[in-house]
């Protein structure tokens, strides 16, 4: 019965079929939460920079006058 425990546990330690698996989900997980901490940070920027460029805007007067010379 050891011997039969032995090997099963020998088996299993050698076997590696699922940790390729498990590599790629801690790897795409990694990578999400990469991407997370990005778009919240550059998130933040485009919407403060669009404000201002809102304000700007707003702030112009719209059209061409064109100056006579006298």
């Amino acid at each position: 019965m050891t011997l039969k425990l032995r090997k099963l546990f020998k088996n299993f330690k050698s076997n590696e079929s699922g940790a390729v698996t498990v590599d790629w989900v801690v790897l795409t997980a990694a990578i999400v939460g990469l991407g997370l901490v990005v778009m919240k940070t550059v998130g933040l920027g485009v919407e403060t920079l669009g404000k201002k460029v809102q304000t700007d805007l707003t702030s112009r007067t719209s059209g061409y006058s064109q100056q006579v010379k006298k």
